[in-house]
C-alpha cells in the first residue's frame, strides 16, 4: 500500500504508480519529452493519463550532464503556465513540481501541483524543506553526491549503496526536523555515479526498503542503458522496461518514465507474478 497525503487529500494505492514525465524545457536529453507549447503539454498530459499514469512530472529545468542552469524566475515562467492549463483540463490531476528551488516549489504547489520533487534534496536550496513543511505536500528527496552546479559529480562506484543509504539517513532526518511528513527517496540514477554503480543500484534497490519510505526509480531512457546497448535516448525504451521490472521485483514503488504504457505494463505483470 502506497499513501500520500497531499495538501489534506489522501492517496491511496495498491500497486506501484507510474510517474510520468513532462519537460517544460528546450534541452532536456530526451527529445520528445519536451512540451514546446502549453497546448502541446496537455496533449501529452492526456495521453499519459489514458495510459495509466497517476503522477505527472514537470519540469522546467534540464538536469542532464552539462546542461544551463537557469534561475527561479525563469523556471517559474516555464512550468506555472502548464500546470495552470493541465489543472484546467484535468482538475483532479497529481501533479509533482521538479525543482529544486523553493520559490518554485511554493508556486507550482498554490498553482496546483501536489508533490515536490527534488533533486537537490534540501541542500541547493536552504529553504527548501521548511517551504515543503508548510506547503504540506509529499517530498521526493533524491541522491546525489555534487552541488546543483554538478549534479553528477562521480563517486566511488564500490560505496554507492552504503553511501546512499548513510545520505538517506541524514536526510530523511532532517526533513524530519523540519516537519515533511510524507517522504519519497529517490536513489538517483545516473547522478553522480558510474554506469557500474547504476546497474549496482538497481540489483541492490531492496536495501533501501530498510528506510521504510517509497522508493521512486527514475532509469527512464538514461545513458547508462543506452550506452551499455550501444544505442541512443531514442532506443533505449527496451532497456528501461527491463531495469524497471528488476526495480519492481526489489521494492520500487514509483516508476518516473518517459514512456507510461510500457511502464504500466511491467507493473501489471509483476504483480501478477507476486500476487
Amino acid at each position: 500500500m502506497l499513501m500520500l497525503n497531499c495538501k489534506g487529500r489522501l492517496i491511496k494505492w495498491d500497486q506501484p504508480v507510474v510517474m510520468g514525465i513532462i519537460n517544460a524545457t528546450p534541452d532536456s536529453f530526451h527529445s520528445n519529452s519536451r512540451a514546446k507549447t502549453i497546448e502541446n503539454a496537455v496533449t501529452m498530459a492526456e495521453t499519459m493519463l489514458a495510459q495509466g499514469a497517476s503522477i505527472l512530472d514537470i519540469g522546467g529545468q534540464s538536469t542532464r550532464p552539462g546542461s544551463e542552469i537557469i534561475g527561479p524566475e525563469k523556471e517559474t515562467e516555464r512550468v506555472l503556465p502548464v500546470i495552470e492549463a493541465i489543472i484546467q483540463k484535468f482538475p483532479e490531476v497529481i501533479l509533482s513540481i521538479d525543482t529544486y528551488y523553493a520559490d518554485v516549489a511554493r508556486v507550482a504547489v498554490n498553482a496546483g501541483a501536489s508533490i515536490v520533487n527534488d533533486v537537490g534534496s534540501g541542500l541547493t536550496d536552504a529553504d527548501m524543506l521548511d517551504t515543503v513543511a508548510l506547503l504540506k505536500t509529499p517530498y521526493i528527496c533524491m541522491h546525489h553526491s555534487g552541488s546543483s552546479a554538478d549534479l553528477h559529480h562521480p563517486m566511488a562506484s564500490n560505496a554507492t549503496i552504503q553511501a546512499v543509504f548513510d545520505f538517506f539517513i541524514e536526510r530523511l532526518d532532517a526533513c524530519k526536523i523540519a516537519g515533511i511528513k510524507d517522504i519519497i527517496i529517490d536513489p538517483g540514477f545516473g547522478f553522480g555515479k558510474t554506469v557500474e554503480a547504476n546497474f549496482a543500484l538497481v540489483r541492490d534497490l531492496a536495501i533501501l526498503k530498510q528506510l521504510h519510505h517509497p522508493i521512486l526509480l527514475g532509469v527512464s531512457r538514461k545513458s547508462s542503458i543506452y550506452k551499455t546497448l550501444g544505442g541512443s535516448a531514442e532506443t533505449a525504451l527496451n532497456g528501461t522496461t527491463v531495469l524497471n521490472t528488476i526495480g519492481l521485483m526489489n521494492g520500487a514503488n514509483i516508476l518516473r518514465v518517459h514512456d507510461v504504457k510500457e511502464a504500466k505494463e511491467a507493473i501489471q505483470l509483476v504483480t501478477k507474478i507476486y500476487s
